[in-house]
């Protein structure tokens, strides 16, 4: 029945951002980080209430639903991007993938994802919206010191509530040099290859602390 439901609320946030999408068209990339934003976020507290069998599932059905979406052209919302771009794929394969990595590490699956989803997702909104007096592309793909600087603070403080959370202290100084890390790496994964390797990287240095 949580299957049932899970599945159920990730439909009904996909429906509700194409209708917001086909209505406001002029705001593409704002309906795809909201998908980013609210599926992500809602994920990344999977293992709380559905195991990893279930987890790798609903990856592998994300890989499918992706692929059919951007092919057919069902959910336009999430592939509005104009530049070339994997993101929607890596985000559904490390779904399943961190899920078998960190099995007994719930608090890390956590904050990795949340990592790809809030702090990336808030960067891109803060950024289109703040940062055109301060831009600078990276391997093809657009950047803003706002938007990088966003990213920064959203992960110290994704971190910094892991750290609250987790049986183990996560000392300052590693804090700071993983957010720093992972916003390096959000800034070169180009064609949306940091929706893998960012949460890869934090699950990594939270696991080897």
């Amino acid at each position: 029945m949580t299957l049932v439901l899970t599945i159920l609320a990730v439909f009904v946030i996909l429906v509700a951002s194409e209708t917001w999408w086909r209505q406001h068209r002029t705001h593409g990339e704002l309906s795809r980080k909201f998908v980013h934003i609210t599926v992500g976020s809602f994920v990344a507290f999977w293992p709380y209430f559905l195991s990893v069998r279930d987890i790798e599932l609903l990856s592998m059905a994300f890989l499918v639903v992706v692929a059919l979406s951007k092919y057919l052209h069902i959910f336009r919302a999430i592939h509005s991007v104009q530049r070339p771009t994997w993101g929607e794929f890596w985000f559904a394969a490390v779904v399943g993938g961190l899920a078998f990595i960190v099995a007994r590490h719930p608090h890390v699956y956590t904050a990795a994802l949340l990592e790809m989803s809030l702090a990336d997702g808030l960067a891109a909104i803060i950024g289109t919206r703040y940062g055109n007096r301060h831009r600078y592309v990276v391997l093809g793909s657009p950047k803003s010191l706002v938007g990088t600087l966003t990213f920064f603070v959203a992960s110290c403080l994704i971190l910094g509530g892991y750290g609250m959370l987790s049986p183990g202290m996560l000392h300052l100084p590693l804090l700071l040099s993983i957010s720093l890390v992972a916003t390096v790496l959000e800034n070169i994964g180009a064609r949306g290859f940091d929706n893998l390797i960012v949460p890869l990287f934090v699950a990594a240095g939270l696991i080897i602390k």
